[in-house]
């Protein structure tokens, strides 16, 4: 337990105005052995026209399955991130992710709790929020599916904000997805707040932060769609890894970055410090 590997999420190739079994094929060329996609509602124009690497959860979920099968990669979770507080939206969203996800071979769901309702207060927001866990993890449950909540949004931003969505529920399948550059641009200590929450720790967004970013936004936001290339920003990665190889499972570091080059630079740093 605590072994670590090394995927990349496929915002990487967004720019590249490509499909999503191109990002699958070009992962696998560049080296990484797992994979993130990113999945949606509905039928999306870019997505459908072969310009975008999103995948409909319409679509059979065999497609990533055997994108991946081709491509020799293994999927590490799905990236399906929804306004928890929002169960109109979440509930329905979520719940059709993790079948998704149980079917194509994703053993984690992550999420966020997402923008908020501009009329409600934070004590409606997490009752809401509890209800849309709940229906999630009766879901994820008998599948073995995992759930990652990610600290992106306006209660997420702390520790103790993080925490207090993760206990709305009382769940096996609910653990947390540490996304280290969200972490800092929120003002926040990556480490100490890693170490935290290591025990439920179930992936990993390897997000770094450049240091024009860092200096432009450090604590005015919270978070940030992709990082720098891991190892040209600011995050200590050996010091990540090392918390992380204490964790009580085999976690997976999903690079978050915004290029092709990026994620080349970024498997060629971690495989370095991993060692491996």
């Amino acid at each position: 337990m605590g072994t670590i590997r090394i995927g990349i999420n496929l915002e990487f190739v967004r720019h590249e105005d490509k499909p999503f079994e191109w990002g699958v094929a070009k992962a696998a060329e560049i080296g990484y052995e797992y994979i993130e996609p990113m999945v949606h509602w509905g039928r999306e124009l870019l997505s459908e026209a072969g310009y975008f690497h999103s995948v409909s959860m319409l679509d059979d979920p065999l497609r990533v399955r055997r994108a991946c099968e081709a491509a020799g990669v293994k999927l590490s979770g799905v990236s399906a991130h929804t306004p928890l507080g929002r169960p109109e939206i979440s509930v329905e969203y979520l719940k059709q992710a993790i079948r998704f996800a149980s079917e194509c071979g994703a053993p984690v769901v992550n999420t966020d709790e997402g923008p908020k309702a501009r009329w409600t207060t934070a004590e409606e927001d997490h009752v809401l929020m509890r209800y849309t866990l709940m229906e999630a993890a009766r879901m994820a449950e008998p599948r073995g599916i995992l759930i990652g909540l990610e600290p992106h949004q306006q209660y997420s931003r702390t520790p103790e904000g993080l925490d207090r969505i993760h206990a709305l529920v009382d769940s096996p399948a609910i653990g947390i997805n540490f996304d280290t550059g969200n972490a800092y641009l929120a003002g926040q200590d990556p480490y100490t707040w890693l170490e935290r929450v290591v025990e439920r720790l179930v992936h990993l967004h390897a997000k770094d932060i450049s240091i024009r970013q860092s200096e432009a936004e450090r604590g005015k936001v919270t978070g940030t769609p992709v990082g720098c290339a891991c190892g040209d920003g600011v995050l200590d990665w050996a010091r990540v890894v090392a918390i992380c190889q204490r964790a009580p499972r085999d976690i997976v570091f999903s690079v978050e970055c915004g290029t092709v080059e990026q994620a080349a630079r970024s498997l060629a740093h971690l495989r370095r410090v991993i060692g491996g």
